[in-house]
């Protein structure tokens, strides 16, 4: 097998793309235009952002900060969008190719695997019960940037015109807080500081101490550590066989979801523990605002341990970080055997969207009902195989109120419970252990019982290279064309 060309890869996958803003735009192919898309495809894919013009635009931003930062001013607004596209199953299928890929969750959809995930349909937006057949990713530094560049998809797909050979199902706008929040979700924790290196990938992105960066296969389908799927409690791979065409793409599960910050404020305050008003919330996230590890700052935050990744849960005892807080549940590390997490790595994506909390929301403690106030996170991950990454992460380890192991843990803790954030119990029960770090209290219950975090979609789709999009999806005379 030839080496990894980044040139080959989609740019958010392994470094990211640049953004302030960032739209998902969602979109089916028309009945009966498949041979139409496959000439628009051909004539979209120069423009497409690939892994190396999406590390250029990093560095370009790196060197401008630091020859401002040389002159005493404010690094001036680089404007740069970057742009990626990928497929649903469904939308494979619309055109013509209808391969296996080799993965049960991508193959049936987010929409049947929502029951596995624990999301309630009620709660799902219309749009995503619909059917999808892909989703531009378009990323810019601001909102003018990014409208103009849907704009030009648009006409390079013929939108607004009889030979148009795509439809908008949806779109969402993301954008990046305002002030010191930038980088924060809606809660106010710093957000994606942990992301796993991949082996021969200059990201910029540094491997935990002690921890080997992840196989380009734990990514990137077809490549070494690709080796299908691994059950719970064992590290014995099932093999997988992958259609040729899926060298070098990679999986995207992406999550539209929507967050009640007033009623989780409101939570922390009514069950604060004494004197210490920010410490619950830090203990049921795992992190400080700040992003400090409370399992390195127990008491308090520390700003300057934000990025500190130096921190190794202990297996004994809850006293500095609880088992079930959400740093730990979604990315245990010590609390498994050495080597144990590398094949559930995710590289997250995700943005947040909506406004800031209004006065009266934060009067009332409550969240509005009005569309135009929802906020939350469009988060997105990356990985080459669902059921060992994101579908693993949420239904294994997020929902498992027995995660992670307590066998060693004094006083004996015999239930975690669920991870505070992202879990959903049996039944809509939501509870944990471990939130009051007195080791004396290690198995008192806090019961959750509201959702802070509401799914209300989302979707899974391939995101092929650049040679496949060229030379599969894009090439003429496949089969599809009557298939819609």
């Amino acid at each position: 097998m030839a080496p990894l060309d980044l040139n080959n890869v989609q740019g958010d996958i392994l470094e990211g793309l640049g953004k302030k803003n960032q739209c998902f735009f969602f979109f089916r192919l028309k009945a009966g235009q498949a041979s139409h898309f496959r000439n628009h495809l051909r004539s979209f894919v120069p423009v497409i952002t690939t892994t190396i013009q999406a590390k250029k635009f990093h560095e370009t931003i790196k060197a401008a900060k630091k020859e401002a930062a040389n002159q005493g001013k404010q690094c001036a607004l680089i404007e740069n969008s970057g742009v990626n596209i990928a497929f649903s199953k469904k939308g494979l299928v619309a055109l013509g190719i209808t391969d296996d890929i080799g993965d049960a969750s991508f193959e049936q959809g987010m929409l049947k695997d929502a029951g596995d995930l624990g999301d309630d349909l009620a709660d799902w937006d219309a749009n995503f019960k619909k059917d999808i057949h892909g989703v531009f990713i378009i990323a810019a530094n601001s909102l003018a940037v990014s409208e103009k560049t849907i704009l030009s998809i648009k006409k390079t797909f013929r939108m607004g015109n009889k030979d148009a050979s795509i439809e908008e199902v949806t779109r969402i706008m993301g954008h990046t807080r305002p002030g010191a929040e930038d980088g924060h979700e809606h809660f106010g924790f710093n957000d994606g500081l942990t992301q796993p290196a991949v082996q021969g990938v200059d990201a910029g992105v540094i491997s935990e101490p002690t921890v080997k960066p992840v196989r380009q296969g734990v990514i990137l389908l077809g490549r070494e550590g690709d080796d299908g799927l691994v059950a719970g409690g064992s590290n014995d791979p099932q093999g997988v066989k992958r259609p040729p065409w899926a060298l070098d793409g990679s999986l995207l599960a992406f999550r539209y979801l929507k967050q009640l910050v007033p009623e989780f404020d409101a939570f922390l305050e009514a069950n604060s523990l004494p004197g210490k008003a920010d410490l619950l919330g830090a203990r049921l996230v795992g992190r400080w605002k700040s992003g400090a590890p409370v399992d390195l700052t127990p008491e308090h935050d520390n700003p300057e341990f934000a990025h500190r990744q130096d921190f190794r849960f202990d297996q004994k005892n809850q006293e500095r970080c609880p088992f079930a807080a959400h740093v730990r549940k979604t990315n245990p590390r010590s609390d498994l055997p050495p080597g144990g997490t590398e094949i559930r790595r995710i590289i997250r994506r995700g943005i947040t969207f909506g406004p800031e909390v209004t006065p009266e929301e934060n009067k009332m403690k409550k969240s509005s009902p009005e569309a135009k106030l929802e906020r939350g996170l469009l988060f997105a991950c990356y990985q080459s195989n669902l059921r060992n990454g994101f579908h693993f992460m949420q239904q294994s380890w997020a929902n498992n109120k027995n995660f992670p192991p307590t066998d060693k843990s004094d006083p004996k803790v015999d239930t975690p419970g669920i991870d505070p954030i992202i879990g959903v119990g049996p039944d809509g029960l939501r509870s944990m252990v471990g939130a009051n770090p007195d080791l004396m209290a290690s198995n008192e219950t806090l019961n959750f019982a509201a959702k802070w975090v509401i799914p209300r979609g989302g979707e899974y789709f391939f995101v092929p290279s650049i040679s496949v999009l060229k030379t599969t999806l894009a090439a003429p005379g496949r089969a599809g064309d009557g298939e819609l």
